[in-house]
């Protein structure tokens, strides 16, 4: 027989075994699917009923990468998501042809400038010098993955002037003092793995004049990696600051707030995306991630609504002066506003006490979490648009806005936005997901599971090798350098020197008929019907 015939042969066998076993294979499935009590497609259409479930698991990646249109994706769009990764990785972020807004729909913009200020005319800590590395493209083709080259960058950091900076409880003994607008919300080690905060530690430290908040997971080692300004959060739940029963330790409290990188303690009341108290699943609670919160490891966590320490306002605000004067250093909280009427009450309990506040961080119902209930996401707490006016409005009313700087949060991650942000009352912002990204997410909307396949949001060793911290923290420091540069280019448009100069006759707000309304208008619209 010739070596044809026997491979032949051979060639026959292979695949009828091979059909052999699909058969056997596509009867077991259907016996099961046809018997199965829980799926009703399944009785009806077996095996091939499985497509359904197939398409149904791969469809917000379909939706991601081939339906949805650069603009429709959320809670980040493509269009978007593609503007942070070019500032992070090029350190440049430029556009051709024209804008794809629609400029037919409702939406606030910036009042340009006839006279605008020159390059020179900036003011600004031109002393402050970065060195980061940044990607140069030089050739994309069709086929094949592109040409780049790595390269160093030197610019100045773009910070404030000293005339600027911005002071954060003043009359403290250790004022905490800012030269930077764009900080790091909260975000907790446990929700965020090792890899990612001691990247976003590094690469926040290396672009200098920021501030990381430690989310209400406590303070960890990655934390303090990069040398970063760090306000520490202290959510209901006490962690990093409790014994092992839950009660709060002033020695904990103390220990920590003689830690230099400390410049803040911030009292999480509240967040946009939840509004509750933290959760974290059992898996992602490592021994490790259990011993900094002091609880057990391996059990999911789940912190109070609210604080039992206080109740009310004169309450919260004794505790605060108690933090305030056991560590010496500022003392904000995070809030989310629902009405006018919490943000006057607030504000009258500030005047009115002589107390409260060093910062007020707002959160608005836009935010992002790493795991939330679908009905507080969507529908508890105003966005941040409509929050800040009211906020500020109400401390401007009971003559107490100069001793509360504002930091706002809630998808404030493009220089317009903050720019907006700003000239509506804030301070300073806050922004999370946009350094998720730098870090490498892709949005596959996973944070809640700990199988973030980037290794981003997860505890997961194995899957946390992905992200490698010397290659992303010069994609964190050239974010936020080049969100500030942006600041500063958008100043200079409006005719101002600074972005620290930004105020409500800034902004004007579009109908979607055409009419133009001033900030101004548009706050006591909002103050009116809040």
């Amino acid at each position: 027989m010739s070596l044809a015939n026997v491979l032949t042969i051979i060639g026959f066998f292979f695949w009828a075994i091979i059909f052999a076993i699909l058969v056997i294979i596509g009867i077991y499935l259907y016996l099961i699917d046809r018997n199965q009590k829980q799926h009703p497609v399944l009785r009806n259409y077996p095996v091939i009923g499985r497509v359904r479930y197939l398409l149904e698991t791969i469809g917000p990646e379909l939706r991601q990468y081939f339906f949805n249109n650069d603009l429709e994706g959320k809670p980040i769009s493509r269009n978007d998501y593609q503007h942070i990764v070019k500032k992070s990785k090029y350190k440049r972020d430029v556009i051709g042809y024209g804008s794809v807004k629609d400029f037919e729909e409702a939406g606030f913009y910036i009042r340009n400038s006839m006279f605008p200020k020159l390059a020179e005319e900036l003011t600004m800590d031109r002393n402050e010098l970065v060195t980061t590395n940044r990607y140069l493209l030089i050739k994309e083709p069709l086929f094949t993955q592109r040409k780049e080259k790595l390269e160093a960058n030197k610019s100045v950091a773009y910070l404030l002037d000293d005339r600027d900076a911005i002071v954060i409880g003043k009359n403290t003994r250790n004022p905490f003092i800012v030269k930077g607008q764009i900080g790091m919300s909260a975000m907790s080690y446990g929700s965020l793995g090792e890899r990612a905060i001691t990247t976003l530690s590094k690469g926040l430290g290396m672009a200098k004049g920021t501030w990381m908040n430690t989310g209400e997971g406590g303070l960890s080692e990655y934390h303090l990696k990069g040398g970063v300004d760090i306000i520490m959060q202290i959510g209901p739940g006490l962690f990093g600051v409790r014994d092992y029963e839950g009660n709060f330790s002033w020695d904990a409290l103390k220990e920590k707030s003689e830690i230099p990188q400390i410049k803040a303690f911030e009292l999480k009341l509240a967040q946009g995306a939840k509004i509750r108290g933290g959760h974290i699943d059992a898996e992602k609670v490592t021994e490790e991630i259990a011993k900094i919160r002091m609880v057990e490891p391996f059990k999911s966590i789940d912190s109070p609504n609210r604080f039992r320490e206080f109740q009310d306002f004169p309450s919260m605000f004794e505790f605060i002066e108690q933090i305030r004067e056991h560590t010496g250093k500022p003392v904000g909280m995070k809030i989310v506003i629902g009405s006018s009427k919490e943000a006057d009450d607030l504000a009258k309990h500030i005047k009115d006490s002589g107390k409260g506040p060093d910062f007020i961080t707002l959160d608005g119902g836009e935010g992002g979490t790493g795991a939330s209930y679908q009905e507080l996401a969507d529908s508890v707490g105003l966005p941040i648009k409509s929050a800040l006016p009211l906020l500020d409005n109400a401390l401007r009313k009971h003559g107490v806005r100069d001793q509360v700087k504002i930091i706002a949060s809630g998808k404030l991650y493009s220089p317009d936005r903050i720019a907006i942000a700003l000239s509506m009352g804030a301070d300073l912002v806050n922004i999370a997901r946009g350094f998720m990204i730098t870090v490498g997410c892709i949005q596959a909307l996973k944070c809640h599971s700990n199988g973030c396949p980037v290794g981003v949001a997860t505890t997961d060793p194995d899957l946390q090798k992905a992200l490698v911290i010397d290659e992303k923290k010069y994609r964190t420091a050239n974010y936020v350098i080049s969100m500030r540069e942006g600041l500063y280019r958008i100043a200079a448009a409006a005719g101002l020197d600074s972005p620290a100069h930004f105020k409500a006759e800034h902004v004007v707000y579009k109908d979607e008929k055409g009419k133009v309304w001033s900030l101004e208008e548009i706050y006591q619209s909002i103050v009116s019907n809040g």
